[in-house]
């Protein structure tokens, strides 16, 4: 065989289907080389060409192995015992190369892997005392480093190895793992989380070791020890050093020159809060203790009868300090717990001071099996304060089989339930779960829609609940139920029925779109709503005139969120009712009631009437202020309202495409793809000031007053309707120019003569005739050009 890399070679190690600690022992005879011909150790003889592992002659050598922080150091075999040395197969040398030099970014995950399998081993052991019963409750991990032979030691009483089973699993490689293996790196499917799936997890230990020995074994058998050692071979042999009690394995990892950090106890301690907190078998690490004693100070004698003055001296000592303290509460029955016991464990495991708004406990069964708790936080992560949608904040920790595996996995949870906090426990998925594996199955999908679906049950919860904590709960969160409306499309309905708005009727108390539902009117088909700056701004709109009087309800939306949701409703209605913005084209409300034919003629003529200043106010403005100009029938006070057209957007939303536009250094066209501005300008054909303005623009289309008339109305409507005004030095000068040639108006007057004596009583035929109308606002009979302002920004 030829020579290759020994670190790469014998970083193999455990790459069986299962791993290391008797997982999956190789039921394949060993093969010995005999001239040639190749013969089982059992005495048969074998025509297989392929040789998948080559036994070497017996070495003479007797090792001497230190364990470094054994308790009794190594002691040589007899002359009697021989320490055998094999070939690793030849498959360990390219799968080894790519995967520890390679695929591997993280090498804290060795300690996971061998935690994991340690755990592996004690259930087994477990299993097979409790068939005979004999189990006793025993079974651990413990881990010790020594700083000054750069060792670790992770040791468990599992079910252990004997020498054909250390031979067999660390040795060599099933062929089917390692076939799909190379198979999908040459895909580039496979990432460095889901290498367990070819049971080649004990290989990590080669991330931060350069030789490991493994100590093993297994009831009534003698104790064998395994070690790598350099020319792509391992050799497996007698071992005396301090006995394993029962059976059990001890792996010695001897580190390498970067990786110290790994001795110290805090590190290490670390790292199995993280990915084994809740493995339940006990896991302790052997932990350097600080204590303080008073004693007598000798320095400072005291004289006869006086009390010896005392000092403090540190006292340093080691112990065993276990680790995961903490059961998985996911597995314990909701029935044995109270709000309490959930309140501590979110607290410690998310690392939060307050206790959550709600949680949920539950069970999934079926195609896919799992624990979870999930957890409304009781404010906002720190984490989502700068960014909603934080990849690195999602709170769902995914264990498999009590040993965590991610926090970042997207796609089990939507994004718009990202500030949800929980844990998810399968013994479904497989240990070293990657996306690629739960993208091509089921998996995923079912976890993410009971997620979901708990999720928007604990929401509706606290939502029945009402009070403070609703409250709490929408100021902190409800932004992201409006992004679950327009981005989750199954549970656009439930998630839209949470939302809260203030409306026109709502008082103090937001209300949901099932309450409006119940409070419509009896002729009203549809749901209302106006986008605004504030909430004062929207019930200042003259868009809400005509709604007011038929005592239609109105939802102010204050956000850009906001209408953004509605608008997705918009196309698929809510509870089969249409979602209109009133500040929309053509909007369609009922007619007044009790409307003569007089009335309905005299609208038809006065609309007709208007036809000519609508034309000469559009073609004044120009397409890019208004793309029309039209008579209203919403408006019931105002001279003007501006609404947009179907496809133009509120003011509010304008703003906000046009921030992110700078903010990415786009233009709004290329930001929106079209022009945002799509503004109609309505007019009151019966408001005073607009049948003058339609008396002057009959009489000359070209006066300089009639401009400046318009422009006025014109800014005016901007203002109500939340736009901004252009140029709002200009705007002022003819708000200043009206206002003095009032006053000018007002001093003429005060000053005139008396007015002479009354006249006689009309007649009785002279009294019959109407009143004059009263006289509207003083208009300029001449002004400085007026130019067109831009369109409403």
């Amino acid at each position: 065989m030829a020579p290759v890399s020994w670190m790469l070679v014998i970083s193999a190690l455990a790459l069986t289907t299962e791993g290391i600690n008797g997982f999956s022992v190789r039921r394949e005879p060993a093969f010995v080389m005999h001239s040639g011909r190749v013969t089982s150790t059992n005495g048969r003889s074998s025509s297989a060409v392929h040789q998948p592992r080559q036994h070497i002659r017996p070495s003479t050598t007797r090792l001497r192995m230190s364990t470094a922080v054994a308790e009794a150091p190594q002691a040589e075999a007899p002359e009697t015992e021989e320490t055998e040395t094999y070939a690793f197969q030849a498959e360990v040398s390219r799968v080894m190369d790519i995967i520890v030099n390679s695929l591997y970014t993280d090498k804290d995950v060795f300690l996971r892997e061998l935690v994991s399998n340690a755990a592996d081993a004690c259930d087994k052991r477990k299993l097979l005392m409790m068939k005979e019963g004999v189990y006793n409750g025993e079974g651990g991990v413990k881990i010790k480093a020594d700083k000054e032979q750069k060792v670790l030691v992770v040791e468990d009483a599992g079910i252990g190895m004997n020498k054909t089973e250390l031979v067999n699993n660390l040795g060599t490689i099933a062929q089917s793992g390692t076939a799909k293996f190379l198979q999908q790196v040459a895909e580039g499917s496979v990432e460095s989380s889901l290498i367990g799936q070819f049971g080649v997890g004990f290989y990590s230990s080669f991330l931060v070791a350069d030789k490991v020995e493994v100590v093993s074994k297994r009831f009534g058998d003698k104790q064998h020890r395994w070690c790598s050692v350099p020319g792509g071979t391992f050799t497996v042999g007698p071992d005396n050093s301090e006995e394993i009690e029962g059976s059990g394995t001890r792996i010695i990892l001897h580190l390498k020159e970067d990786c110290d950090e790994y001795l110290e106890d805090y590190k290490i301690k670390e790292l199995l809060r993280k990915y084994s907190e809740f493995i339940q078998f006990p896991i302790s690490v052997w932990s350097e203790k600080v204590d303080y004693e008073r004693v007598p100070d000798p320095d400072a004698p005291s004289k006869p009868g006086e009390t010896p003055k005392m000092k403090t001296v540190t006292k340093r000592y080691f112990e065993w300090e276990r680790v995961n303290t903490q059961p998985p509460i996911w597995r314990r029955n909701p029935a044995d717990l109270v709000d309490d016991d959930y309140n501590e464990f979110y607290k410690s495991t998310f690392k939060a001071y307050d206790d959550p708004l709600g949680y949920i406990h539950f069970k999934v069964e079926g195609q896919v099996e799992f624990s979870s708790v999930l957890f409304i936080p009781g404010s906002i992560p720190w984490e989502l304060t700068r960014n909603m949608f934080d990849d690195d904040s999602r709170g769902i920790r995914l264990y498999v089989k009590r040993v965590f595996i991610n926090d970042k996995f997207q796609e089990a949870i939507p994004r718009w339930l990202t500030f949800i906090r929980g844990v998810v426990d399968s013994e479904d998925l497989p240990l070293n779960v990657g996306r690629e594996i739960l993208q091509k199955s089921k998996m995923l999908t079912i976890i993410n829609k009971r997620i979901t679906n708990k999720a928007i049950d604990m929401i509706r919860k606290i939502r029945d609940k009402g009070g403070d904590q609703w409250n709490k709960f929408w100021e902190n969160f409800g932004k992201y139920l409006k992004v679950g409306v327009v981005e989750d499309r199954d549970n656009q309905e439930i998630i839209a029925s949470l939302l809260q708005f203030w409306s026109s009727s709502s008082g103090t108390e937001r209300i949901d779109l099932d309450g409006y539902i119940e409070r419509m009117k009896p002729n009203q088909t549809a749901i209302y709503y106006i986008a605004a700056e504030s909430r004062k701004a929207a019930e200042e709109s003259p868009a809400l005139e005509k709604l007011r009087k038929l005592k239609y309800e109105v939802l102010y939306l204050t956000e850009p969120l906001d209408e953004f949701c509605m608008q997705s409703l918009g196309i698929n209605k809510f509870r089969g009712k249409e979602v209109i913005d009133v500040t929309k084209e053509d909007l369609k409300l009922a007619e007044p009631e009790a409307e003569t034919p007089d009335q309905i003629e005299k609208r038809k003529t006065k609309r007709i009437e208007m036809e000519g200043m609508c034309t000469w106010l559009q073609d004044f403005f120009g397409s890019k202020k208004v793309q029309r100009a039209v008579v209203s029938d919403r408006l019931t006070e105002s001279p003007a309202v501006l609404v947009q057209g179907e496809f133009g957007m509120s003011p509010t939303m304008q703003r906000y495409i046009r921030q992110q536009a700078a903010a990415q250094g786009l233009s709004e066209n290329e930001m929106y793809g079209m022009s945002m501005n799509q503004a109609v300008l309505e007019i009151n054909p019966d408001h005073p000031i607009i049948e003058q303005l339609n008396d002057m623009v009959k009489k000359d289309k070209n006066a300089k007053a009639n401009k400046e008339v318009a422009t006025l109305i014109y800014d005016v409507a901007c203002l109500q309707g939340g736009y901004n005004v252009e140029d709002p030095g200009s705007f002022a000068k003819r708000i200043t120019s009206m206002m003095a040639r009032e006053a000018s108006a007002y001093m003429t007057t005060a000053s005139s003569p008396p007015a002479p004596a009354a006249a006689p009583e009309p007649s009785a035929s002279a009294s019959a005739q109407p009143p004059s109308p009263a006289s509207p606002p003083s208009l300029p009979e001449q002004s400085q050009p007026i130019s067109p302002d831009a369109p409403p920004s």
